[in-house]
């Protein structure tokens, strides 16, 4: 069994797709592609699919992952191409690396979220930010299954800066208007902080409320690097682990081949 690794994308107005909307059209991907998919066991066989910590519905992102199992090898960059070719735009498949270690969710420990505050000016959010980073704990509230859950969002923010927009990457908003960049950096923890609360949390400490509600997109997530205060790529190892495998196989090769070593 061959598994490999997929990064996608969430893009503009399929931002608003679900978890399950995306697993959906995944799926008919897979089949379009022909890809040999292994299957779970039992009365009802499943391909296996293991998604690791979706984005929430509404959030766009540069960073999702997931990773498939396969019955015979295929070559990851062609197999991106042809999942990519047959996905709809917006939901890209952009990276495509065979696993060859272990722990891909483990190695997500922290993401890197941009939030378009449309209406509220450079100087407001500067303000705003500030005073978040000043507080020791900044709590909020939202509501679960079991009821209003109250915690602490301060904890879990390792970065938070405010900057002018340049332009819309998403393409669907107002772009002459005041609007600010908050670039954010969380850790995973539990329970989750999202960017929602970080805006809750900056209402909390300095009354500061979007006229709209806030366009949000997941620019990396991955394993957080303490001494360069960095997100790292979590598919790395394993692109790291390829190439090692491959080098060994050539010297392998070369010193096994018909006259090697002789004078």
């Amino acid at each position: 069994m061959q598994r490999i690794r997929l990064r996608y994308t969430k893009r503009g107005r399929l931002r608003f797709t679900s978890h399950r909307d995306f697993q959906r059209a995944f799926e008919r991907a897979l089949r379009r592609a022909e890809v040999p998919m292994a299957y779970s066991a039992g009365f009802t066989p499943h391909p296996k699919v293991s998604y690791a910590n979706a984005a929430p519905t509404g959030t766009g992102s540069e960073a999702e992952y997931l990773e498939i199992a396969l019955t015979e090898q295929r070559d990851p960059e062609t197999l991106r191409a042809l999942l990519d070719e047959s996905m709809p735009t917006g939901l890209d498949i952009v990276d495509a690396v065979e696993a060859r270690t272990s722990g891909l969710a483990d190695r997500l420990t922290a993401s890197v979220w941009e939030l378009r505050l449309d209406g509220v000016s450079v100087d407001d959010a500067n303000k705003a930010v500030e005073a978040f980073l000043a507080a020791e704990t900044v709590e909020v509230q939202r509501k679960t299954k079991n009821g209003i859950r109250t915690f602490d969002t301060r904890g879990a923010v390792v970065e938070l800066a405010a900057a002018p927009a340049q332009g819309d990457p998403q393409g669907d908003r107002p772009v002459d208007s005041a609007c600010a960049i908050l670039r954010l950096v969380v850790r995973h923890v539990t329970p989750a902080v999202r960017p929602d609360d970080v805006l809750s949390g900056l209402r909390a400490v300095a009354d500061l409320a979007p006229p709209v509600p806030a366009a949000v997109t997941r620019l990396a997530q991955g394993l957080f690097d303490e001494e360069s205060g960095t997100v790292t790529d979590p598919l790395a190892p394993d692109r790291e682990a390829v190439t090692a495998a491959s080098s060994t196989a050539a010297a392998t090769a070369s010193a096994t081949a018909p006259g090697a070593g002789t004078a």
